[in-house]
């Protein structure tokens, strides 16, 4: 580079005078200790001008929050900060010239590794940074997830809400513009560093010495381990299994029978989270199969198995249709049949929706029976699961928000497994689910009106800007809801309704149930796209008021994780963050 192209900052004698200058390009000018040293005049923090700090022994301080910077090198001791870009300086014919290239420019690589220090050590402004600039870099999103995977299953107690989010967030991408994508992975992301932090960090046990035991073999040994919560022995057999070279798909097959052994674990929270580790490992690869499985297996410890508890023995005895249920499907399965009759959606969606419980066990179980495909029985579930949020009724307690949700979420974890599983043991996951949307009634009592239509609407009349200022204030719930309906009944565009629902989410301080909520109703969505009938369409409209009543009942929020990464953005585009006049 040839001495033209560098910046011109004056001369020596009048940067001895002075001290401290700030030149073209917003770089930052010191004589310190009769040597001259440039670096970036942002505080990599939260974008200080450092030309206002001090140099003292050769440490740059940034007044604004004391963050410490090596002068020469730009090398920061507080990892919160983040190091500054430095420049090299030349001193010829008594002039001072500053290169307006920095020594070490960010590359894919070093963002990674500050990402992976972001996780460690629980820094949001440093996360925000590391996905700000690797997405900007044309990083893929499965790259920048696989960090936060590998992370956060080899930290803790295992697989949990923070890497459930990061997964269904990743699902969600392709919904979202670039603003959105880069909200979510930092969502996502943060939530694992959250889970993670003041967690050692987790070692598998290894697998058993080969000694040839069949898949069959090992099923059944994790099913006893399970039944036991023997979480050691049960970790061993599945690395084991791992290592005989058993199937992704089969592997799945074997957690999730040992899941439905015991009723709707941990209200559907342990068959969610399983769902979720399998569609990770889809995108991440083998080489994240045993570290991601293992995370798993800690849940089995101590669930909550809702065979036991009142509400599903009394008043209304489940536990007993539902075993007989069991046995009868497990004695037909190998029957022949001549032919699969017609599914009546209709009159099966009001019967999962009604009060008759043992004739619903009833009913799918001549379902399953008569051939009728477990998949499509279990996306019948999810939506009566979505009927119940959607008429969810604000007289009830708020926190019973998150009863209805948890439904809708398992419903659409079963739903995602038997389409990838032919498992027979896995159909009583549906069992369960219809049994949760049964015990949701009372939260329909009283129900939310259906959204009327809306006489006045008009093409014209729709912006999607309404919907966020709908969430910009309190319990909004059926405002949002009217508006959404009558959004989808004019034919408008539901790809940008479901990007706009996604920045109703992403915008907030969202709590883990809300991001489930978000995820299930878009991949639900999704589903039923691929019809055209009445029925999908009323389907369609019925899981976007559910998902846009849940979000507005769930804002807004204090808003501060969206606000970091909109300082992380504008740090990385250069902008000036901080107002010298705004300080006065």
């Amino acid at each position: 580079m040839s001495l033209g192209e560098w910046i011109h900052a004056g001369t020596l004698e009048a940067l001895k005078a002075e001290r401290s200058k700030v030149v073209k390009g917003g770089i930052a000018v010191f004589y310190h200790e009769d040597r001259v040293f440039a670096v970036d005049n942002r505080c990599p923090h939260l974008g200080f001008p450092l030309h206002l700090g001090t140099v003292c022994d050769g440490m740059l301080t940034c007044h604004w929050h004391h963050a410490r910077f090596d002068v020469g090198s730009g090398g920061t001791l507080d990892p919160w900060a983040d190091d500054v870009p430095a420049y090299d300086v030349r001193i010829d014919d008594g002039g001072v010239w500053v290169s307006p290239v920095p020594r070490q420019t960010d590359n894919t690589g070093r963002l990674k590794a500050r990402l992976r220090q972001g996780l460690e050590q629980n820094i949001g402004i440093v996360i925000a940074k590391a996905v700000v600039g690797l997405v900007e870099a044309g990083v893929p999103a499965d790259d920048i997830v696989r960090v936060g995977i590998a992370f956060g299953t080899g930290q803790g107690t295992g697989w949990g809400a923070g890497l459930t989010i990061l997964t269904a967030m990743r699902n969600v991408l392709p919904k979202l513009d670039r603003t959105g994508q880069i909200l979510a992975l930092y969502h996502g992301l943060v939530h694992v560093a959250r889970a993670s932090a003041g967690r050692a960090p987790r070692h598998l046990l290894g697998p058993l010495p080969q000694n040839g035991a069949g898949v069959e073999r090992l099923m059944a040994w994790y099913r006893n381990c399970a039944e036991v919560r023997d979480t050691q022995g049960a970790e061993k057999v599945l690395l084991t299994a791992v290592e005989s070279g058993v199937s992704a798909e089969r592997l799945a097959d074997m957690m999730l029978v040992a899941v439905t052994d015991h009723f709707y674990l941990d209200g559907g929270h342990t068959f969610d989270f399983h769902n979720k580790a399998f569609e990770a490992l889809e995108t991440m690869g083998a080489d994240f199969t045993k570290p991601v499985l293992a995370s798993l297996v800690p849940l089995l410890g101590d669930p909550t198995r809702s065979e036991e508890l009142h509400h599903w023995q009394a008043p209304v005895d489940l536990v007993t249709p539902l075993r007989q249920a069991f046995e009868r499907l497990q004695a037909g399965s190998g029957a022949a049949r001549e032919g699969v009759p017609e599914l009546d959606e209709d009159a099966l969606l009001e019967q999962l929706l009604s009060d008759r419980p043992v004739d619903t066990v009833e009913k799918l179980t001549e379902l399953l029976l008569s051939g009728i495909a477990p998949s499509r029985i279990a996306q019948l579930i999810a939506l009566a699961a979505a009927e119940r949020v959607a008429r969810f009724h604000t007289q009830n307690d708020f926190g019973d928000w998150v009863a209805v949700l948890h439904t809708f979420t398992y419903a659409h974890a079963v739903h995602e497994r038997l389409l990838r599983s032919q498992e027979p043991l896995l159909n009583r996951a549906l069992f369960y689910g219809a049994a949760a949307v049964y015990h949701d009634r009372f939260l329909n009592v009283p129900r939310a009106p259906a959204p009327k239509p809306k006489a006045s609407a008009t093409d014209g009349d729709y912006r999607l800007e309404e919907l966020l200022e709908l969430t910009d204030r309190r319990q909004q719930v059926d405002e949002a809801a009217g508006w959404v309906a009558d959004y989808v009944r004019a034919g408008q565009d539901c790809d940008a309704l479901l990007n706009t629902l996604g920045h109703c989410l992403l915008r907030e301080d969202a709590e883990f149930h809300t991001f489930q909520m978000y995820e299930a109703a878009v991949k639900q969505f999704e589903r039923w796209r691929e019809r055209s009938d009445s029925f999908a369409e009323r389907a369609k409209e019925t899981l976007l008021v559910a998902c846009a009543r849940y979000l507005a009942a769930h804002a807004p929020t204090a808003r501060e994780l969206p606000h970091t990464a909109r300082i992380a953005w504008r740090l990385y585009r250069g902008e000036r963050l901080f107002d010298e006049e705004e300080r006065s």
